[in-house]
């Protein structure tokens, strides 16, 4: 016999004996990818796995039900307990009544309604859909519908200022409490926050909150926000909505614990086949460099971000495309301010507008970037920003073309970049992406990771075509 037992909303323990718990130890147990490359590895303090099961305490994440339940039940034993930790949360479909009292602007999508009537079944859930899908309405249902004291934490301070924005536009009327650097913090039904803001808060703030909701949750993995999520201990109801997680199966069960069961809401494949979203042409890109000797990676990297005919090439690249560009590299000192003096002449020559944006760019700075795009009557900004701050969430719907200046072989980052070009505007039906790699005439770590992001493309039925380029 086994036994399931709420202690909280985070945890629920496991009563089984020594011999299952093992199993159950060795089960939820992961290897981290690349653990091998971290400090705390390489020093010996550390074995480079994930337990979700603790042997001491048989307690592990309530969202991760469902595994435990099939894991006991193949196994021949019986399992109780199930009622004690979900609790009596299903609620029925809601009503076209209910949505048309809200007097949103337009109606939502029908893949829009079902999420929400999915997540609001048991009041948990990890809503997976891809970038210009509407999470952020998916959201706003949530909120309205539950009524209750949310807080909806964001990665970045773009992302605060743009998801209260967005409540706006969909008639939202009462004052949204917005936590960052500088803003004023009061009692509000609703509170927009950085996680690095919310990390801070004091317990007793921390756990005032009914509901949780984590945008971008595939960022959740990080031991600080990790820890956010634990800590509140009587918060019920809890949604994670993200574009997309990183491949991994401890990535996806962490996540799953925290939040909820996954939910696919949509593909972008099939937003694109339903005219939803822009179509996406990828032209991969790779340069022909004079052979060089193998090199570490970082040494590759620094050699890429300073070759001068590289460098030259994307501007020339640039400088060729029509429309609204959006071009992401890695290192600001290295690469984003040698690409802003090359790319400052030839913008200015095609009477064009030139942002520069990274880390230390201001909020109000970065947010005045993505109104001017969006607003200008004409079509030739050049958006030159580090990964780290335009790579995920902000909402630019006016990117006519994308360039990976700097290779990545991250799932979540490509993903992400590629979604701030796919939303639709009037006279946009295609967005291009540039994927720029390497062949350094040996074995080269960004050639690999150009075959690693293929697969992606390969995975999400993008279609693409490679070129070669000699560089001189």
């Amino acid at each position: 016999m086994v036994r399931v037992e709420k202690i909280d909303e985070v945890f629920m323990k496991v009563h089984c004996d020594d011999g299952l718990a093992r199993d159950l130890y060795d089960f939820f147990s992961y290897t981290v990818p690349n653990a091998k490359f971290m400090p705390s590895y390489k020093n010996k303090f550390w074995d480079g796995k994930v337990r979700l099961f603790s042997l001491k305490t048989h307690k592990i994440y309530i969202g991760l039900l469902p595994y435990v339940d099939d894991f006991c039940r193949e196994r021949g034993y019986d399992f109780t307990g199930i009622q004690d930790v979900i609790g009596e949360k299903e609620r029925e479909k809601v009503s076209q009544s209910w949505l048309a009292d809200l007097n949103l602007p337009f109606e939502p999508r029908d893949y829009q309604i079902d999420a929400f009537n999915t997540a609001i079944q048991y009041g948990r859930q990890l809503l997976l859909s891809p970038t210009a899908s509407g999470k952020s309405l998916i959201i706003y249902l949530l909120t309205r519908y539950y009524n209750k004291k949310t807080v909806i934490i964001v990665p970045t301070t773009s992302l605060v200022e743009q998801m209260t924005k967005d409540f706006q536009d969909y008639g939202y009327k009462d004052p949204i409490c917005k936590i960052y650097h500088g803003q004023e913090v009061f009692d509000s039904p609703i509170t927009i926050t950085t996680w690095q803001s919310f990390s801070k808060a004091p317990k007793n703030v921390l756990q005032s909150f009914d509901m949780v909701i984590g945008d971008e949750a595939h960022l959740f993995k990080a031991q600080t926000l990790k820890g956010i999520l634990e800590k509140m201990k009587d918060t019920a109801i809890r949604f994670g909505t993200t574009g997309t997680l990183d491949g991994t199966e401890v990535h996806r069960l962490q996540l799953e614990g925290l939040f909820g069961p996954v939910k696919k809401v949509i593909t972008s494949k099939e937003l694109m086949d339903s005219g939803t979203i822009a179509n996406l042409k990828i032209d991969c890109v790779i340069l022909r460099h004079t052979k060089q000797k193998k090199m570490t990676y970082q040494e590759e990297m620094d050699y890429l971000v300073s070759c001068d005919s590289r460098n030259q090439f994307i501007t020339n690249l640039v400088g060729s495309l029509k429309g609204n560009t959006l071009v992401l590299f890695q290192y600001i000192e290295k690469h984003g301010q040698p690409l802003w003096e090359m790319f400052n002449p030839m913008v200015s020559r095609q009477k064009g507008t030139l942002h520069y944006v990274h880390g230390a760019t201001d909020t109000e700075d970065r947010e005045a970037v993505r109104t001017i795009v969006e607003n200008a009557k004409k079509k030739n900004n050049v958006i030159l920003a580090s990964y780290g701050t335009f790579s995920t969430g902000v909402n630019i719907k006016k990117i006519d073309n994308v360039v990976f200046a700097s290779p990545s072989k991250s799932r979540i980052r490509n993903l992400q970049s590629i979604g701030r070009g796919l939303r639709k505007t009037k006279g946009k039906t295609e967005m291009r992406l540039f994927d720029i790699a390497d062949d350094l005439q040996c074995d080269n770590y960004t050639l690999g990771h150009l075959k690693e992001r293929i697969n992606i493309y390969n995975e999400e039925n993008f279609s693409y075509e490679i070129q070669q380029f000699d560089l001189k």
